[in-house]
């Protein structure tokens, strides 16, 4: 099923895909035909073990259908699925595991859920695939090459001002450490005080998928982490500009950092270093 071009949709589909990028397509594919066997609308766990219990066998199912695929793509290349890790990254070639980023979503039986993976060679994102199952959408984007859902290329917002804005931002790590949240609670206050909607939500990667296909204007974080790497490939394949908060250019090992249509990241990021 492919979703109908919007206005921020280019009607020129995309090219031969690469056959990386179609092999890792297909096996997060898969995965997700997986976890759909694992989902059901009337998921709810009793309890914080089965809670977690069930956290940890999705991930594992996500895994283990994407590693062996692929370990074959591309032998050599190194695995990490810690969604929550952090930091630089040695050189090589990685790949970058989100198996089901938003999963206490998924758990709770609600649909915003995705598998996420990204390629990164030498500290830098060649490739990512985020495919939602439930919606049947999987977006792509590879280094230079654009960024598409389900084949139809990609094109963040035309927005000049956040009177308009759709905005965003996220909790990327668990935790009851209060002032990551009380930060995030006076962004959130500041930035509703110019956008036309702000909303703090899981799965991150979602955030800046919406963004990459200009049904969102723009996405902060300030905790930056590795599974974010696709979402943000998306977002600057898609035309988008991704700095961190102090408005340097993005890094796999930034601390922060804000993905936005053109025409409203310098008001936004204003805002966020008030």
């Amino acid at each position: 099923m492919s979703p109908n071009p919007s206005p921020n949709q280019d009607p020129n589909p995309s090219p031969n895909q690469d056959p990386l990028a179609a092999v890792t397509v297909a096996a997060v594919r898969r995965a997700g035909t997986r976890m759909m066997t694992r989902w059901s609308t009337g998921s709810r766990p009793p309890g914080l073990p089965e809670l977690l219990a069930s956290l940890k066998a999705n991930d594992a199912a996500v895994a283990d259908t994407l590693r062996p695929a692929l370990a074959e793509a591309l032998p050599g290349a190194g695995w990490l699925d810690d969604e929550h890790g952090s930091g630089p990254l040695p050189s090589g070639e990685w790949w970058l595991v989100d198996p089901v980023g938003g999963n206490v979503n998924a758990v709770h039986g609600m649909p915003d859920w995705n598998i996420g993976v990204s390629l990164v060679r030498d500290g830098r994102p060649v490739l990512a695939v985020v495919h939602f199952p439930v919606l049947d959408e999987t977006f792509t984007a590879t280094e230079g090459g654009g960024a598409f859902l389900n084949g139809v290329r990609l094109r963040v917002s035309a927005k000049t001002s956040l009177d308009g804005a759709l905005a965003g931002t996220g909790q990327a790590k668990p935790g009851h450490d209060p002032e990551p949240a009380r930060r995030t609670g006076a962004a959130f206050a500041a930035m509703s005080d110019s956008a036309l909607h702000v909303r703090v939500s899981v799965p991150v990667t979602q955030q800046l998928a919406q963004v990459a296909a200009g049904r969102m204007d723009l996405h902060w974080q300030f905790d930056n982490v590795r599974s974010h790497v696709a979402g943000v490939l998306l977002v600057q394949e898609a035309g988008g500009v991704v700095t961190d908060l102090d408005g340097r250019p993005w890094e796999a090992a930034s601390e922060n950092y804000l993905a936005a249509a053109p025409g409203v990241h310098a008001a936004a990021l204003e805002i966020l270093t008030a």
